[in-house]
Parts: C-alpha cells; structure tokens; sequence
C-alpha cells in the first residue's frame, strides 16, 4: 500500500568504510584484513530508506559533499524512491562518514567525520518550509545541528517524530514539540536519569512523558519495545519474535522509518499493533547483513495479531 501521506526526514547521511580483520590493530600496528565494504548510512538516511522501501511517500532535507561519495548518494536515493529535492551537495566539504574496523569477535571501532552533515542549517529550513509546515509526519535525530532540528519541529503542523540518538543530554527544549519520542535503552537512561531496563520502563517512560512529549517508546532490541502516552499512562509491552542476529547495525532505524509508515498507511490500526510491525520490520533487518540493503520490501506483517502486555 502506497501512502500519499508526506513523510519528511531532516538529518544524516553518510558513507560507511568497513574494514574486517582477525582482531582491532594495536596503536602503529598495520594489519592485514579479510574484507572491505563501502556501503550508504548514517540515521536520517536509513530511516529515509526504510520508510521508501515499505511504501512511505518520502522527502529527505540533508546535506552531502561536493565529492563523489555525495552525487552518488543523492542518485541512489532518488532510486530507492525517495524525493530530493532537498537534498543539496555543499561546496567545499566532504559528504559525511564512518570509519569502521570490525575483529572477528565483534569489537569495533569507529571514527566518524561529519563533514556535510554539520552544515545543515536554519536556512535548509527556510528552503523547504512549506513541505516542512505540511508534512504529515517529520522525523528527526541527533546526528545533525540540533537547533535546525528544533526549528523544523517548531514550524511543522503534522506529527513530529523525534529519535533522540546519538545519545544527549541537553535537548529538553525539543520534547515539548514532539509528538512522539523513541529511544532505546542507553538514550532513555541519559533522558529519564535511572539505568533503564524492563522492570522499571514504567518509571523510565512516565518520566519521558512529564518533558512534554506526548507519546514516548522506548525499543528493546530483541525484547521489543514499551510505549505510554499522555492520554494513557499505563505502560505498554509490546513483543517481539525472536530471531537469530546476523547484524544489528541500524535496526534501529529500521524501526524508526516503519514506525512513520505504519502511522501513515495503516492510521486506523491500534498503536501496539504498529509498534509490533515496526519491531517485526527491525527483527527481519537484523538476519541479513548490511543497513539500508537489509531493509525489506512487500512486508506483509500486518494482520498478524502482535502479543503486548500491560506493564
């Protein structure tokens, strides 16, 4: 099912180099590795993709380098479906990315530049203020300049969807613009102030809840995920199947983009069945390796009747 409901994401993109070897190098050391990889990222992009892939109606407003890693992610982009018509290449600075070194016991280490990614400014806003105003749902995240986030969030009129991640402490500001907040575990301990974990989610979300947003999830990887709104405190365990990981990396958006397209493509579902669909679209990312090429196409998990307990 198509929506023509307007998915807006405003935030990241960036390319990420993985090297894999038999262990991370020493400091000075030069190792030999096994496997390298060049693949499309960063949060605003995966989740922009994720929404494309399942049907969303989607435009992305970020920012790339005037070097060939950001004209070939602006083409790539416009293939997966998604609108850029605000996706602009910045002279001068490099398209955002990770350096990532993976062992074969799973450790890792990253660097990553933002480049372009840090320029995304208050006047990509103005640029594309009234797809902004009219959208009827924007997302945002943490990975670029928080006031343009803050200022898209202000002007928007339809549900605002914020993934407070990279984890940060000071962005009260924002929550009483959101609609609704997502965040796993480590970002709802930093928010909520308490170590987050499934007995005390009830305190975590209530907490959350008392900043101003008016729906607040917090996504429990393989546990699956607990909700609470404004309208109805109790808390909400929604479950997940298990599956068998064989990369996790960017379920999180994964979910995060379903999230939005459910809202928009099945608006009269109740919300623990959507949260569950957006689970299932994550646990199905985790089996296959990559990000965004791990997203699925044609999911047809709605219908599915997806267990939740009452906290």
């Amino acid at each position: 099912m198509h929506s023509e409901a307007k998915i807006v994401v405003l935030g990241s993109c960036s390319v990420d180099f993985t090297t894999y070897a038999p262990r991370l190098p020493q400091p000075g050391e030069t190792l030999h590795g096994t496997k390298f990889t060049t693949s499309f990222g960063g949060k605003g992009a995966n989740q922009c993709v994720a929404a494309a892939k399942l049907g969303g109606n989607v435009y992305m407003i970020c920012k790339l380098g005037d070097d060939q890693w950001g004209k070939q992610y602006k083409e790539y982009l416009g293939e997966v479906g998604v609108d850029v018509t605000h996706v602009h290449i910045q002279p001068n600075v490099t398209t955002g990315i990770a350096q990532i070194s993976v062992a074969e016991n799973g450790e890792n280490q990253i660097v990553i530049v933002p480049g372009a990614n840090n320029h995304l400014n208050k006047d990509d806003v103005k640029k594309a203020v009234e797809l902004i105003k009219h959208a009827d749902i924007i997302i945002g995240q943490l990975e670029t300049p928080f006031e343009t986030t803050l200022e898209a969030f202000k002007l928007n009129n339809g549900l605002r969807l914020l993934n407070a991640a990279p984890a940060k402490e000071d962005i009260r500001e924002i929550l009483p613009y959101c609609s609704i907040l997502c965040v796993n575990e480590s970002e709802a301990s930093i928010l909520a102030n308490i170590n987050v974990n499934i007995s005390n989610a009830g305190v975590a979300l209530n907490n959350l809840l008392n900043t101003g947003c008016d729906t607040v999830i917090i996504t429990l990887g393989s546990k699956g995920a607990v909700y609470a709104t404004k309208q109805n405190k109790q808390p909400i365990h929604v479950l997940c199947e298990s599956v068998t990981p064989v990369d996790t990396t960017g379920a999180g958006d994964a979910f995060v983009g379903a999230l939005a397209t459910f809202l928009m493509t099945h608006k009269d579902y109740p919300l623990h069945q959507i949260i569950g669909a957006a689970c299932h679209v994550a646990s199905i990312s985790v089996t296959k390796e990559g990000t965004q090429t791990s997203y699925p196409k044609n999911f047809k998990g709605f219908g599915t009747e997806y267990t939740y307990v009452k906290l």
